[in-house]
């Protein structure tokens, strides 16, 4: 193996293995942040090892062996003479013992529960949205912050003090490294849903910058999004959340054109959409309904994205039942962007003049003010209905909104288009 090689292993190994590490050991140091230090420190021991010695045969196991042999050096280096670093030195020092009277296959044992554990750590209300996601990447996803940064075109240190403040302010809180129980489990899932949906509606439609799409980001949402299925099997909104990513994902060869100019829904070619994505959409919502969750908010959008993935031409698309769809989901997640997407569905139902009616009233109530989508919509049902004058100007208003480059053009073309 060349030396290319073996980094190439090693960053593959890092970005599956770093969030099992991290997880298992924030559960014995009880600290996000002590436990992400000891994962990179067991990096550099990789870093240092594997070139001359080879990819080990259990990498995992090799990882946190490392760590929890640097943990312990650098715990008493440090001379943390307090109890509760004796203690973590203990307890770090018995799992070796443990592993090494087991074999090495001891130090590997399922992280279900302490992965479950971080998700719920970097996911907390107390920190803001953005920490949120920048946390969840950087933990979760393995992401650098360099990758993270460029993900959202945001500077690099801006990422790195949202991370450093994140685990700072988890700290100074002291928010415990557990999975909630009770009431407080269905609020705290709906923050970790939230977060992992915010990723993939980034990579989906980017708010900013030349590209459209970013289909890296999308991955790793859904790559979260099946961590987490598979650690909460029997919570349907989980599995509705996959299952939405995953339809919506499944449009992702079809949605550019060969220049990269976004392509609109009603006009992708559908033999490019991903079927065995679909199918898994279709099977995971299958599964949230199982278990009762139909009307979940998650599940009736995964529900109005298999109305979609469904028909073979657009023109077979079943517009009453996803304005149904929608009409739930006002119900039950009140928002003036679901309402905007209401205002679609009714048009393509009962004709433009019925949509148009619901994107006037928003715009009256300026619920969307700064929105660019709401303009674009207008625009497009004002243009059906012949007011190519007030349409160019709503395309024209949207594509001063939007900070997306091809979006941007987009309208713009359609703006030029109802000058023609």
């Amino acid at each position: 193996m060349t030396a290319t090689d073996t980094q190439r292993a090693i960053d593959a190994v890092w970005r599956i293995e770093s969030p099992r590490l991290i997880a298992g050991l924030a559960r014995i140091v009880r600290d996000v942040g002590l436990a992400e230090e000891f994962a990179q420190d067991a990096l550099v021991a990789a870093l240092e090892t594997w070139p001359d010695d080879g990819v080990p045969d259990n990498p995992g196991a090799w990882l946190m062996a490392a760590a929890k042999r640097r943990a312990i050096d650098r715990l008493r280096r440090e001379q943390m003479q307090l109890r509760k670093h004796d203690a973590i030195v203990h307890e770090l020092e018995d799992a070796l013992q443990q592993a090494a009277a087991a074999g090495e296959a001891a130090l590997d044992d399922p992280f279900g529960d302490d992965l479950l554990r971080l998700v719920f750590t970097a996911c907390h209300p107390v920190l803001s949205t953005e920490a949120r996601v920048a946390l969840t990447l950087r933990l979760l996803g393995g992401l650098t912050t360099d990758e993270i940064a460029r993900a959202f075109l945001v500077p690099e240190p801006t990422v790195a003090q949202r991370i450093v403040r994140a685990k700072r302010t988890l700290a100074d809180k002291g928010v415990p490294f557990e999975v909630p129980a009770g009431n407080a489990l269905g609020l705290r899932l709906a923050s970790v849903l939230e977060v992992i949906y915010l990723i993939f509606n980034e990579g989906y439609s980017a708010t900013a910058g030349e590209d459209w799409m970013r289909p890296a980001l999308c991955e790793d949402a859904m790559r979260l999004g099946r961590v987490l299925a598979g650690l909460m099997p029997d919570e349907p909104e989980v599995h509705a959340l996959l299952a939405l990513m995953e339809i919506q994902a499944s449009r992702t060869p079809a949605r550019t054109d060969a220049d990269g100019a976004p392509v609109l829904l009603l006009d992708q070619n559908r033999t490019r959409w991903d079927r065995l994505l679909i199918r898994r959409g279709l099977a995971g919502l299958a599964r949230a309904e199982k278990l009762g969750g139909a009307h979940g908010p998650y599940a009736l959008q995964a529900a109005i994205a298999a109305c979609h993935a469904r028909a073979s031409a657009a023109q077979e698309t079943d517009w009453p039942r996803i304005a149904a769809l929608y009409a739930r989901l006002a119900e039950v997640l009140p928002s003036p962007v679901v309402e905007l997407n209401r205002a679609v569905a009714v048009a393509m139902a009962s004709g433009p003049e019925a949509g148009l009616a619901i994107a006037d009233a928003l715009e009256r109530s300026a619920r969307l003010a700064g929105y660019h989508l709401l303009p674009a919509v207008r625009g497009d049902l004002l243009a059906k209905l012949g007011r190519n004058a007030e349409a160019r100007a709503a395309f024209e208003q949207a594509a001063e909104l939007t900070r997306n480059q091809r979006e941007r053009t987009l309208l713009l073309e359609r703006a030029r288009a109802c000058a023609d």
